[in-house]
C-alpha cells in the first residue's frame, strides 16, 4: 500500500508540467521509480536517514539518465593511455604557470595545511590542478544525474554508486548543497577537490572556521581538506613519494600497472636487481615497483607510503605518478620565482640607497 501510494504521487509529479518550475532542470527523459532496485534504494535510504520515502522519490523523479556517462567510466584515460601519454595532459605549461600562481596566492593557507597535517603544499596543489584546473573545471554533470545514472544503469558498480548517491542526499541537508544544482564529474565527484559525496561527508574540514565545509567556494575548507584526506590516509611528513630506478637485464621482477600495494621492501628490490636511490629510507621500508613507459620503451619507478596515499586519490599509479611530476614542478617554478623577486626587490632596495645617498651629497 505505501508502495503503491509513493508511485502513484511520482507519477503525478511528472505528469504535471508545473510541479518543477523551479528552472533548475531542463530534462526530457526520467527514472522510471517503479523499478524493484529504485524502490528498494528510495525504502533503505529513507529508513537510514530517517526522511519520508516520498522525500527521496521527490528528489530521484528530477533525476535524468546519461548514457554518455557509461561509455565515460568504461573507459577512464588512465587505464587507456601508455604514462607517456597520460602525462602530455597534465605537465602543461599552463597547468605549471597557474599552479606556481596558485601555490603563491594561496600561500598562507597551503602552509597552515602543512603546518597542521605535515602535508607538502605542492602536492595538495597538484591534486587541485590535476583534478579540476585550481578550481576552473569542475564538472558538467549534475551530481545527482551523474550518480543516479551509475546506482541503477551501471551493472559493475551499481552497489557503489548507489552508497555514494545515499550519501550525497544525506551532505546536500548536512552542508546545504543543493541536490538540483550541484555540479561534478561523470563520477559524482564535486568541487574544487573533486571528493565522492563518501569522501566529502568524512574528510572535509572546516578550515574558515564558519561551520560549514565548502568544497565548491572555499579555498580555505577546500585546501585544508585535501591535505586532511592525505593525512587520515597515512602521508608521511617530509617523507619520499617516487624514485626513477633502473632495472638490471633479467631483473625477476615484474612491473604490474594494476598494483597499488606495498609489495616489495627495498632490500628486496635492490636484490631483485632494481637500482634506485632510497632516500634515505630503513632497508626494510615497504615499496612499489611502477611502470612508467616512455615513447622509446619501458621505464621504471619505485613508489614510496607517500605514493601510495596519493593512489588513495585516485587508484591508479599514472594518476598518481602525475600528480608528483606536477607538484615537483610546481615547486621548482615557485622557488625559481620566489628568487627572483627577492632579486628584484634587493636590486629596488639597493637603488633607492643609492639615490638617498646622492640626495644626501
Amino acid at each position: 500500500m505505501i508502495r503503491r501510494t509513493a508511485g502513484t504521487w511520482i507519477v503525478a509529479l511528472l505528469c504535471s508540467c508545473t510541479a518543477f518550475a523551479d528552472g533548475s532542470f531542463t530534462g526530457r527523459t526520467r527514472f522510471d521509480l517503479d523499478r524493484p532496485e529504485i524502490r528498494a534504494f528510495v525504502e533503505a535510504t529513507a529508513a537510514a536517514q530517517k526522511v519520508q520515502s516520498l522525500d527521496v522519490y521527490r528528489l530521484l523523479a528530477k533525476a535524468e539518465p546519461q548514457p554518455k556517462i557509461i561509455e565515460l567510466i568504461s573507459k577512464p584515460a588512465e587505464k587507456v593511455s601508455p604514462w607517456w601519454q597520460y602525462r602530455e595532459r597534465f605537465i602543461t605549461e599552463q597547468r605549471v604557470s597557474e599552479g606556481a600562481q596558485f601555490m603563491l596566492e594561496h600561500r598562507a593557507r597551503l602552509e597552515k595545511a602543512h603546518k597542521e597535517t605535515g602535508v607538502a603544499p605542492e602536492y595538495v596543489v597538484a591534486i587541485i590542478g590535476v583534478e579540476t584546473f585550481y578550481g576552473r573545471i569542475t564538472g558538467k554533470y549534475r551530481v545527482l544525474d551523474a550518480l543516479a545514472t551509475l546506482a541503477f544503469d551501471y551493472p559493475p558498480r551499481a552497489e557503489f554508486f548507489r552508497a555514494e548517491l545515499a550519501q550525497f542526499i544525506a551532505l546536500s541537508r548536512e552542508e546545504s548543497v543543493d541536490p538540483l544544482t550541484a555540479m561534478g564529474s561523470y563520477a559524482g565527484a564535486m568541487g574544487a577537490s573533486q571528493f565522492m559525496p563518501s569522501s566529502y561527508r568524512r574528510y572535509a574540514v572546516d578550515g574558515s572556521n564558519d561551520n560549514q565545509r565548502d568544497l565548491f567556494a572555499d579555498w580555505d575548507d577546500i585546501i585544508a581538506s585535501v591535505a586532511n584526506y592525505f593525512k587520515v590516509h597515512g602521508w608521511v611528513a617530509d617523507g619520499p613519494v617516487l624514485a626513477d630506478a633502473v632495472l638490471q637485464p633479467d631483473a625477476p621482477v615484474v612491473a604490474d600497472p594494476g598494483n597499488l600495494s606495498l609489495n616489495e621492501t627495498i632490500a628486496g628490490l635492490k636484490a631483485k636487481g632494481v637500482d634506485f636511490d632510497p632516500a634515505a629510507q630503513d632497508s626494510s621500508t615497504r615499496v612499489l615497483l611502477v611502470p612508467a613507459e616512455t615513447q622509446v620503451g619501458p621505464s621504471y619507478r619505485v613508489g614510496f607510503k607517500n605514493f601510495e596515499v596519493i593512489t588513495r586519490y585516485n587508484r591508479s599509479v599514472r594518476y598518481a605518478m602525475a600528480v608528483h611530476d606536477l607538484a615537483q614542478t610546481i615547486a621548482v617554478r615557485v622557488a625559481a620565482d620566489l628568487a627572483a623577486r627577492d632579486r628584484t626587490s634587493q636590486l629596488a632596495s639597493r637603488k633607492a640607497a643609492e639615490e638617498d645617498e646622492s640626495v644626501q651629497r
